[in-house]
């Protein structure tokens, strides 16, 4: 099993990183850092609350004067790049919240980005001033580094992963669009990444003005087209009918659905019938479309996971997303394996799988899924 991220932060790390220090401030107590770094339930902290840890250490070991200590971040951040770094910008949203600071504060920030990620730093100075940060990320999403341009898309979007939400945004994203609009060509596929997740984060709260951006950018740019259909992959899983349209996918709705309908047969099979969590199960589907012209299938399997308090909750599997002939038929084994995840906690009890194709369940079957025999 692989090591987790927080394991990154060893003694041989924090050593290194204290004779860094060290060398550009003669003054810097290295015992007293890594003591501090090390108290107080170490090894019981998670990536983030261990960079957090260091952040406070270096504050307490550094010069008191928010700019003296910037100053030697400084003068070693350049040899301090990748994720284990993100505790510089983390020093910056700890020690440079102050109304004082706040021009050293973003200019660290812009700075600190290019080496490592500023994209949770920033958001306590969205959540300070929403306002005036629109103003700065619409000037980052200008700026010829593609880092800084991705923190302008990246630091505020509304519901970031491991980072602080955006109510503000999540009820309304309008300020953030413009941001959206200059990124939308944006060479750099880093960048792209972000607008298209972007994009997705404000689909789940505002699925209509996505679907209206997506039809208004697509076919400007080959750039473009690829963030509109990364950035609605929530709404295509949710077959939102302008989108699927948008994207090609045949119509369950038309006239000729009504009398012919889109799959002509299918089947879902399931083997074994039960399973006990930590096992797996074997999949067998077959779709055929009916006779005719061709159409752009998305072929899902579905499973309604039991919850802890008994209800069920529906989650979706991508088997297929292509374009078949008329009369073709999609047939395959796909294994699904109950084992629990840090995203998934399995239960006991009976589990509906179905069949679905462009967002239409067309097959089901059952399957028994009991707690794990103890060992």
């Amino acid at each position: 099993m692989a090591e987790p991220l927080k394991a990154m932060y060893d003694g041989l790390f924090l050593e290194q990183f204290a004779a860094l220090v060290k060398t550009a401030w003669r003054p810097f107590d290295e015992e007293r850092f890594a003591s501090h770094v090390r108290d107080g339930g170490w090894e019981q902290l998670e990536l983030k609350a261990r960079a957090r840890k260091i952040t406070e250490a270096l504050g307490a070991a550094l010069p008191q004067d928010y700019g003296e200590a910037l100053a030697v971040l400084y003068l070693i951040d350049e040899k301090c790049k990748g994720l284990p770094y993100i505790f510089f910008p983390d020093f910056v949203e700890v020690f440079g919240m102050e109304p004082q600071h706040w021009e050293l504060s973003l200019a660290a920030l812009e700075r600190f980005t290019e080496r490592s990620t500023a994209e949770f730093a920033i958001r306590s100075f969205i959540l300070s001033d929403p306002d005036r940060m629109v103003r700065q990320m619409l000037v980052w999403a200008d700026h010829p580094n593609e880092h800084v341009r991705r923190l302008a898309s990246e630091g505020i979007r509304p519901r970031l992963p491991w980072a602080q939400a955006l109510p503000q945004f999540k009820r309304d994203p309008s300020p953030v669009v413009p941001i959206l609009e200059k990124l939308k060509r944006d060479e750099s596929l880093y960048v792209r990444k972000s607008v298209a997740n972007n994009l997705n984060d404000i689909a789940k709260d505002h699925p209509e003005l996505v679907a209206a951006l997506a039809k208004a950018w697509s076919g400007e740019d080959a750039r473009t087209d690829w963030i509109v259909r990364h950035g609605c992959r929530t709404l295509i899983k949710q077959s939102v009918p302008e989108i699927m349209a948008l994207f090609g996918y045949a119509n369950h709705e038309t006239a000729e659905e009504a009398e012919r309908p889109l799959v002509a047969a299918a089947a879902l099979e399931v083997a074994p019938g039960t399973v006990a969590i930590g096992g797996e199960v074997s999949l067998h589907y077959r779709v055929q479309l009916r006779e005719g012209e061709p159409a752009k299938l998305r072929i899902e399997y579905g499973i309604a996971f039991v919850k802890s308090g008994g209800k069920t909750s529906l989650k979706r599997f991508l088997l297929s997303d292509r374009e078949y002939a008329g009369g073709a038929s999609a047939s395959s084994v796909r294994v699904h394996r109950f084992a629990d995840l840090t995203t998934r906690k399995h239960y006991g009890g009976l589990h509906r799988v179905t069949l679905w194709v462009n967002g239409r369940e067309v097959a089901a079957a059952e399957l028994m899924v009991t707690e794990a025999e103890p060992v």
